[in-house]
């Protein structure tokens, strides 16, 4: 009997989350083709540079999705559906602190961890979970009748969670097996057609749109599905010319003229989809709900802790010059990342503010002199070549502005209370397994890399 390793099932599962999200948001299928068009065009313009953070058959397939659900249970069965498809939480993300507006969630990213895993299929799926326990955005009263609603509803099948925790046990299913476990997890995130109680959507729609999103349904759905561009200023370009309306931004660093890094992201407006509404006295009504929009991201090098603290600071000068100048931001942005971003790898990697892999380089003429004792001089004199580590992973702030963008109001939020404390070891207790640190990820990997190029060379001392 034909067996489905894990990669296969990841890739399958999301080529049909897919093709179901474009069946239910139109607007989502002319993201698609408005990305693939702009990938064909960049790859003819720049060649082999095009595809110097990734190959164009991987950024072509890739998408990140993004889902919300309630409570630590059902984060956990989450985790339990992604681990069948060899995908691990990385990262935590607080997005309350990271907008101005309600957005009560802490968020993870379930991805694959390997370099392999992710050149097969890089799928990821960013997954918020509302902060309930947060007296900031739900009072008492508002808390234990939203969390017995919550505990009242089931997300994920039985059936859906024994596959699951068998693909990961085994790292692959029998084909009939395999078949089932993709149809009950793509229905998982469907859009559900049972009506929503009007009255409790709109109490918890004035705390916040995300909450009413979460926990005024009796289900889950995927929130936005995102392709990968090259150009994603002329992606929003191409949109907008078709009569698509965009957020106002692009989220993440500027537009300029040196290495990409990081994340930037966009993403069409929230479109109004009809959903049939239960009314007071049990009728039901035809009604419209903006929840779900079509996001497009364009991936940078992986910044290293120092690079991050660096981008931070940037931002934070930014928007210290956006407050006292009339100037377009994304003109400020380009100008302060112009003075102190650097610009080219060679810096980067030089100062230790990104993250690459580096292979010993072949073909260097011989001159009869050894390998130099530091890596920048090893880079330099052509003995090793630097290959930019691709950012895998989200940005809080870049995500709550997505999030903000597509809200139809700001809800609201008691700052004289004191927030409930979430972190990374709390979500790792909550659903049963660590929650891994990007950074470590990126660092193993280079360090895998330059332990290996020591090899290589005959060199006796480690680089780094």
């Amino acid at each position: 009997m034909s067996t489905i390793s894990q990669w296969q099932l990841r890739a399958a599962f999301a080529a049909r989350l897919s093709q179901m999200y474009g069946q239910e948001v139109p607007a989502y299928t002319t993201l698609v083709d408005v990305s693939r068009e702009v990938n064909e065009d960049v790859l003819r313009a720049r060649g082999a540079d095009a595809e110097r953070l990734g190959s164009i058959s991987r950024v072509t397939a890739e998408r990140h999705g993004a889902i919300r659900v309630g409570t630590p249970r059902e984060l956990e069965q989450v985790a339990r559906v992604f681990a069948a498809l060899g995908m691990y939480p990385v990262g935590f993300y607080d997005l309350r602190e990271a907008a101005a507006s309600a957005v009560p969630v802490v968020s993870t990213a379930f991805r694959p961890v390997d370099g392999e895993e992710l050149a097969r299929n890089p799928f990821r799926v960013f997954t918020s979970m509302l902060t309930s326990a947060d007296p900031r955005f739900f009072t008492p009263d508002l808390r234990a009748r939203l969390e017995t609603f919550l505990a009242g509803r089931e997300l994920f099948p039985p059936e859906l969670l024994a596959l699951a925790d068998r693909a990961a046990a085994e790292r692959e299913l029998p084909q009939q097996e395999a078949d089932r476990f993709l149809r009950l997890a793509v229905q998982a995130f469907e859009l559900s057609a049972e009506p929503v109680d009007r009255a409790w959507y709109q109490e918890l729609e004035r705390v916040s749109a995300v909450a009413a999103d979460i926990g005024g349904v009796r289900s889950t759905h995927i929130n936005h599905l995102t392709p990968r561009v090259l150009d994603i200023d002329d992606l929003y370009r191409r949109m907008t010319d078709r009569g698509i309306e965009m957020i106002d931004t692009i989220q993440g660093p500027p537009a300029w003229k040196g290495p990409d890094v990081l994340l930037r992201q966009t993403s069409f407006r929230a479109l109004a989809e009809p959903r049939a509404m239960r009314l007071a006295d049990g009728s039901v009504e035809s009604g419209a709900l903006r929840v779900r929009f079509g996001e497009v991201e364009a991936r940078g090098i992986a910044l290293t802790r120092k690079g991050r603290a660096l981008y931070d600071d940037l931002l934070g000068r930014v928007d210290q010059a956006s407050r006292n100048s009339a100037e377009d931001r994304g003109e400020i942005a380009r100008a302060v990342w112009e003075q102190h971003m650097p610009g080219s790898e060679e810096e980067l990697a030089a100062q230790g503010l990104a993250y690459f892999t580096y292979v010993r380089a072949e073909g260097r003429p011989r001159d009869g002199g050894g390998p130099p004792a530091g890596l920048t001089e090893l880079v330099r004199q052509g003995w090793v070549r630097a290959e930019p580590i691709v950012y895998e992973d989200f940005l809080p702030r870049s995500a709550a502005g997505i999030f903000q963008s597509n809200l139809s109001g700001e809800g609201t939020r008691d700052n004289d209370q004191e927030g409930t404390a979430y972190d990374a070891a709390w979500l790792s207790g909550a659903i049963g397994r660590d929650v891994l640190d990007p950074y470590a990820l990126y660092a193993q990997q280079q360090d895998r890399s330059l332990a290996q190029v020591a090899r290589a060379l005959d060199l006796t001392h480690a680089l780094g």
